[in-house]
């Protein structure tokens, strides 16, 4: 790397500070520098924790020469401690002080932080404790350490803890340029991370969009390939929130997912997530393409490919039923990207599994949507920030605009199709019947046009009988009709109930042309764009 001075050697360790409010694992690291020949400086419970296991400790109020006060508050912050972090090996004007002061250099710190993310996780939590918890003299020792990585070790996280004693082992207690180099970028990223908590947590005590939005992200898989097979990608999830894209799910068999398959996921789950009983969701291209309830997970499998089974081809189905053998035989039939469901019977996972392609995942749990969670989209220099567009809307909040009433089972279908339509690319058209979707329109610059879409793709899908399905169907539309002229075509096809915010300054002509039909509309008056 271009920023590691090729010129600045291994360090012996000679003298460590171990201090740790996360205990994991470190009685064996310390052991371990120990056996190195590494003399150790600890403080409070680290010190204690230490000593009980046997190993000799100097405290750092010993180092220092000043006791903790103000109940701990102020412990290691010390010009003795710090000199003894900061001096550069290198500068004879920095040797020279330590040797005045009788100073004994620092060549290894072990610090890892107040947990300031999990105490205000806690629903009962007060600010005065949240205040406690914001840690000062750690952040300080790991960003001295990790600054004077030439000459200086820093440790913050346990899982770094035996690749250090590894390199120990196998250099006499040495460690490398490189090896410090990335600690200290570790080190730097967690107090920035730290940092990050702390100011989203005062930020939200006073407005929902702050003056500075300061987010820290951690990565959680390298993907295979970006949006193009030229484009490299990785998939980040937000720190401090609950859950990400991939929480609660475990991949049985395939390849690594690509940046279109993690989009697909996300958007089969969170459509996924507003369907009750038996149901399947097929997506390409982050659009549903297939959506259906059934009697059965196989039913409603068979009843969502049937809306468009070409577009379903290579795409990410999700079912919220356990995998039977039934549904394994047809889900071989077709060529999955990416399967999810809550559970495999044996003998079906063998049938899934004899095509290598194919990513099966296990759903553990449904998405729980983070409240604290924003909608973020980035536009170039910048990013876009707001609220979710959250739950469907209750039949109770919507009102029945003509004369002509929906039945019990058009209510059904209207309220199927609003919920397919809020996860649909705008402008968005869904035309539903009996639980399954016929035609799905979305992305088309004319809402006219997404109907036309809609309608064409029944039609494609079911040559001989499309005219039966289309006669009593329902249609949601994502955004107000600006004209009569999107519902009259559904109409002309066959629709009997349509659902829509409504809003336009033309809903008197729109109504009136689904009075004139007979066909019951319905406004939701909310509208779900997405973009």
């Amino acid at each position: 790397m271009d920023n590691i001075d090729p010129t600045n050697g291994p360090i012996r360790v000679k003298r460590a500070l171990v201090s740790v409010s996360d205990k994991t694992g470190v009685t064996d690291f310390a052991a371990g520098l120990v056996r190195e020949g590494v003399e150790i400086l600890s403080t409070g419970g680290t010190a204690e924790a230490l000593r009980e296991a046997g190993l000799e400790v100097t405290d750092v109020s010993e180092f220092t020469g000043q006791q903790e006060i103000l109940g701990g508050r102020v412990k290691t912050l010390h010009p003795r401690l710090h000199a003894a972090i900061l001096a550069r090996r290198s500068d004879p004007e920095h040797v020279e002080v330590l040797a005045s002061e009788r100073i004994a250099p620092i060549d290894l710190v072990c610090v890892n932080l107040y947990p300031f993310e999990q105490t205000v996780a806690r629903p009962d939590v007060g600010p005065r404790e949240v205040i406690e918890n914001i840690d000062i003299g750690g952040p300080t020792m790991i960003r001295a350490a990790a600054k004077n990585h030439e000459d200086v070790v820093v440790v913050v996280k346990p899982e770094c803890y035996d690749a250090v004693l590894e390199e120990m082992g196998q250099t006499g207690g040495e460690i490398s340029a490189s090896t410090r180099h990335w600690l200290a970028n570790e080190a730097f990223a967690q107090t920035a991370r730290y940092d990050a908590a702390i100011s989203r947590w005062f930020s939200e005590s006073y407005e929902v969009f702050p003056e500075h939005r300061v987010l820290a992200f951690e990565k959680q898989l390298d993907l295979s390939y970006g949006e193009n097979p030229h484009q490299r990608a990785a998939l980040y999830s937000e720190v401090g929130l609950e859950s990400h894209v991939l929480s609660d799910l475990s991949k049985l068999h395939g390849r690594a997912l690509s940046f279109n398959n993690v989009l697909d996921l996300d958007a089969a789950r969170k459509l996924l997530a507003d369907l009750e009983g038996p149901a399947c969701v097929i997506v390409k291209h982050n659009n549903p393409c297939g959506v259906a309830l059934g009697d059965s997970g196989v039913d409603a499998y068979e009843r969502a490919l049937s809306c468009d089974p070409v577009s379903a081809y290579g795409s990410v189905i999700a079912v919220n039923r356990k995998v039977d053998r039934r549904l394994a035989e047809a889900l071989h039939r077709n060529f999955v990207e990416v399967l999810i469901a809550p559970g495999y019977e044996a003998d079906a996972l063998g049938i899934l599994q004899q095509k290598e392609a194919i990513r099966i995942f296990n759903d553990e749990a449904p998405p729980f949507p983070d409240p604290r969670e924003k909608d973020i989209k980035r536009v170039r220099g910048g990013i876009l920030v707001q609220d979710r567009d959250g739950e469907p809307e209750q039949r109770e909040m919507m009102e029945v605009v003509t004369d002509v009433k929906p039945s019990e089972d058009s209510w059904d279908d209207l309220l199927f199709a609003w919920t397919v339509c809020r996860h649909v690319r705008s402008n968005a058209i869904v035309v539903v019947k009996d639980g399954v979707t016929l035609g799905i329109g979305a992305g088309q610059m004319s809402r006219v046009d997404s109907v036309r879409l809609a309608l064409e793709k029944c039609r494609e899908a079911h040559e001989d009988d499309a005219d039966d399905l289309l006669a009593g169907s329902a249609l949601a539309s994502d955004a107000f009709f600006p004209f009569a002229d999107g519902p009259a075509a559904a109409i002309e096809a066959g629709t009997t109930s349509v659902i829509q915010p409504g809003g336009s300054k033309r809903d008197a002509e729109v109504i009136a042309a689904c009075e004139e039909s007979e066909t019951a509309m319905v406004f939701t008056r909310h509208r779900h764009f997405r973009h």
